[in-house]
């Protein structure tokens, strides 16, 4: 499957996703995450790997793993499709292959026309991000870099990794974060309070961040006074963070706010998409300490 008509323009608030099936159920991936599609080639075992992890294989000189996502979403007894296909993936500077029943087709569609999954439904484990309804059907969107840090936690953010940066003073300076997991907003509420930033207003998407800020705006306040630095995900249901970037630097009374893109998509080859709707900085997941260090430049 090549990457055919791929958003170039950035910030329209639309992306692509790979629909692939896993015992006749539809998932989805962004297409961004995804850098090839092969067939199945032969696994070398690992002794005490993870119980997700099939073994590795060695792709032009490079030892990936084989995560297998029967066993990632607890399907028991499904025998294999025909039609397998490994997903080779790239997100949080790392690269992985997920073992999939079938790779089918790409769609376009909006962030806004993916629903945020309902309590009820999901569980506090889940690892579902967004539901999509394509006709009769519904696709799911999973959490690809949750799947992971299940896997391996040192992947993720670590809080110890702002504690090397030694003893810091409390600072008053006010931080909207938009970010629609919430493990990881609860990971960025402790790493924040340890940088010494316990200012912090979280939103789960751009578009409810974005009102937010616009509300201030129209109230006719100098938005400097009420937020100092906007830190937001990329990936997030209703409004991405590239579009809420965009919106927020063609706002005459927003524009001024300093923006840091924080996201597992930022690679560089996709650096240019955050430069285009004028980021401050853009900064990859897990890399924590980074991002404390340059809200210090900005905002101190």
């Amino acid at each position: 499957m090549e990457h055919k008509g791929i958003l170039l323009e950035s910030g329209t608030n639309e992306l692509e996703i790979v629909e692939f099936e896993v015992a006749n159920n539809k998932f989805g991936i962004n297409v961004i995450k995804v850098k090839e599609i092969i067939q199945p080639i032969p696994v070398t075992f690992i002794p005490h790997a993870h119980p997700h992890v099939e073994g590795i294989i060695q792709l032009r000189g490079e030892v990936l793993p084989v995560v297998d996502m029967l066993r990632v979403l607890g399907i028991q007894g499904a025998e294999r499709n025909p039609q397998q296909k490994y997903i080779v993936a790239e997100f949080n500077k790392q690269r992985v292959v997920f073992h999939v029943d079938n790779v089918t087709q790409i769609h376009r569609i909006s962030w806004n026309q993916i629903e945020k999954p309902s309590d009820m439904y999901q569980g506090g484990t889940s690892q579902v991000i967004g539901v999509i309804k394509q006709n009769e059907q519904m696709i799911l969107l999973l959490d690809f870099e949750r799947i992971m840090v299940d896997i391996n936690p040192e992947s993720g953010i670590s809080v110890e990794s702002v504690k090397k940066l030694g003893k810091r003073e409390r600072s008053g300076k006010r931080i909207l974060i938009a970010e629609d997991s919430p493990l990881l907003r609860k990971l960025l509420f402790d790493t924040m309070s340890e940088a010494g930033y316990d200012n912090v207003e979280f939103f789960e998407n751009g578009r409810d961040a974005y009102e937010y800020l616009e509300g201030i705006a129209n109230s006719g306040s100098d938005i400097a006074e009420h937020i100092q630095l906007v830190v937001t995900d990329i990936e997030m249901p209703q409004m991405d963070g590239h579009h809420l970037t965009r919106k927020i630097k063609e706002h005459p009374d927003l524009q001024k706010l300093p923006v840091i893109i924080f996201s597992s998509l930022i690679t560089d080859d996709l650096r240019h998409k955050g430069d285009q709707v004028g980021a401050e900085d853009q900064i990859s997941k897990p890399e924590i300490a980074e991002l404390i260090l340059r809200v210090d430049q900005l905002i101190l």
